[in-house]
C-alpha cells in the first residue's frame, strides 16, 4: 500500500468502497482491529464495508490500495460476500472505543474517546496511533462552590491512557492470539499441533479468515482435515476460498465425497471453480501441482502495473517473480498465453513501457500433463522458480512454482517430521 497519512476513522464512515474497476461495491460503515496485551495500540485488521440491502462483510486491510477523502480504494483478491461475524479478540473501533469512559495517565482525570487515528508502521501493518479524547478535570473550587472545567480536547498515544488495553490478568485467549500474530503461519501450525483440541478450536474460532487459511496450508494433511472438521460448513467454506485454489484442492481430495461436494457448493462459485478444475488433475503432474492464481495481464498493461501487483504481500515470492501476459480473458483459463515477464527485467524498463514488449517468449511452457520428473527438469534446467502451464489451446490454466515441487519430492511426512523437531 502506497504511503498514506494518519485517517482518522469518523473521517472514513459512509465514504464509498471502490472496487478494483472504480464501481461502488458499498459504503465503509467501521473499521475492525485486534486488541493486543499491555499497552501496545491494537492492530487493524480490516474494514467493516455495508453492501446493497444492507449486508455487512469483512474486507480485510491488505486488500485495501488506497484511502481517499472521497472513497476507499480495492486492490484485485478474494474479499468473501459472506455476512460478517465479529470474533473473539476483535473489536469495532466505532461500535466499541468511540465515546469510551477512560483515563488519562499523566493527569489521572477522566476522559471520553471521541475519534481514533490510524496509520501504517513500518512494517506496513496499520495500527491505532494516536487517541483522539475530551479531557475533563478535576473539580475546582469557583466562586465560592464546586465545578467541572469545560473539557478540552488532547491527541493521546494508546499507552498514554487507562482503560483501553487489556488486562494483563485476565486476557484468557486473547493473550494467547497477540503472540500468535506476531509468528509466521509454519510457527502457529507448529504450536497448535501442541495444543488440546478444546484449545485449538478457540483459536481456530478466533483467528480471521485469511489467518487461519494460512495456519492450515503449513499443517500436515491429517491435521488439517481435523482443523476443518472443527469449523461449522460455512466457516470452513469461508477458509477454503481463502486458501490457495491448490492447496484447497489437496484438503478437499482428503475428505470424504459428501464433505467435499457439501463444502463446493457453500463455496462462491467464482472461487469454487477454478478448486473443481484442479481436482481433476494427477497429483504428480503439472495440473496437480499448479496454482491457478499466478499474476496474468493482458499485452497493453504497463509495467506499472505489473510492478504494483507483484508488490502485493500475499504473494509468495516464487509467484511474484513472474507476470503472465495473455489475451483476455486474464482470468484462468485465460485467453491465448503470449508470453512471461520476469521481475528482473520489470525492473530495468521505463514503467510507462508495455509489459509486452519485455516477454520472454523462448521458454516453452508446461502442460498439464507434464509429470513431476518434467517439471522439476525445467526449472532446474532454466533456473527458474516458477513456470507457466498451458492447455491444449494454448490457454494458461496457472503456473508451477518450486515451493509446489519440493512439497511433493519431500517425504509424505515431511511436515510432521518438521514439526516434532520444531517441537523437540
Amino acid at each position: 500500500m502506497p504511503a498514506t497519512t494518519r485517517v482518522y476513522i469518523t473521517r472514513l464512515v459512509n465514504l464509498p468502497v471502490l472496487d478494483p474497476n472504480g464501481d461502488q461495491m458499498g459504503r465503509l460503515r467501521d473499521v475492525i482491529v485486534m486488541q493486543r496485551p499491555g499497552h501496545q495500540p491494537p492492530r487493524v485488521l480490516g474494514v467493516l464495508v455495508e453492501l446493497q440491502h444492507r449486508r455487512r462483510i469483512f474486507v480485510p486491510m491488505g486488500r485495501v490500495t488506497g484511502i481517499d477523502p472521497g472513497a476507499i480504494m480495492l486492490t484485485t483478491g478474494r474479499v468473501s460476500l459472506r455476512r460478517f461475524e465479529q470474533r473473539p479478540a476483535e473489536q469495532l473501533v466505532l461500535g466499541e472505543l468511540l465515546d469510551r469512559r477512560i483515563t488519562v495517565r499523566d493527569s489521572g482525570n477522566p476522559a471520553t474517546v471521541v475519534d481514533v487515528a490510524i496509520e501504517p508502521d513500518r512494517n506496513r501493518e496499520w495500527i491505532i496511533t494516536k487517541i483522539a479524547v475530551r479531557e475533563t478535570t478535576r473539580p475546582v473550587a469557583a466562586l465560592g462552590r464546586l465545578g467541572r472545567r469545560r473539557g478540552h480536547l488532547r491527541q493521546l498515544s494508546w499507552d498514554e491512557l487507562d482503560g483501553l488495553s487489556l488486562a494483563t490478568d485476565s486476557q484468557g485467549a486473547a493473550s494467547l492470539l497477540a503472540v500468535l500474530a506476531t509468528m509466521r503461519p509454519a510457527d502457529v501450525a507448529t504450536t497448535l499441533r501442541d495444543m488440546p483440541d478444546k484449545r485449538r478450536r478457540e483459536v481456530a474460532q478466533a483467528l480471521d479468515d485469511d489467518r487461519l487459511a494460512d495456519v492450515i496450508e503449513e499443517l500436515p494433511d491429517a491435521d488439517q482435515v481435523k482443523m476443518l472438521h472443527m469449523l461449522n460448513d460455512e466457516r470452513a467454506a469461508d477458509v477454503l476460498e481463502a486458501m490457495d485454489p491448490d492447496d484447497a484442492a489437496d484438503l478437499l481430495a482428503d475428505l470424504p465425497e459428501s464433505d467435499k461436494e457439501r463444502l463446493l457448493e457453500l463455496m462462491e462459485p467464482e472461487e469454487a471453480a477454478p478448486v473443481r478444475r484442479l481436482m481433476t488433475y494427477a497429483d504428480d503432474t503439472a495440473g496437480g501441482l499448479m496454482t491457478s492464481g499466478p499474476i496474468v495481464l493482458p499485452p497493453d498493461a504497463t509495467i506499472a502495473e505489473a510492478l504494483a501487483r507483484v508488490r502485493n504481500p500475499d504473494l509468495s515470492p516464487a509467484l511474484a517473480s513472474q507476470v503472465y501476459v495473455c489475451r483476455p480473458p486474464t482470468a484462468t483459463p485465460t485467453g491465448r498465453y503470449l508470453g512471461t515477464a520476469h521481475i528482473q527485467r520489470l525492473l530495468r524498463e521505463p514503467p510507462s513501457s508495455l509489459v509486452s514488449a519485455v516477454l520472454d517468449k523462448g521458454l516453452t511452457p508446461l502442460r498439464p500433463e507434464s509429470t513431476l520428473s518434467e517439471v522439476t527438469q525445467m526449472l532446474a534446467t532454466y533456473n527458474m522458480v516458477a513456470s507457466a502451464v498451458v492447455d491444449d489451446a494454448d490457454r494458461l490454466v496457472g503456473a508451477v512454482t518450486v515451493d509446489d515441487i519440493l512439497d511433493a519430492l519431500l517425504p509424505a511426512d515431511w511436515r510432521e517430521r518438521a514439526i516434532d523437531g520444531a517441537a523437540s
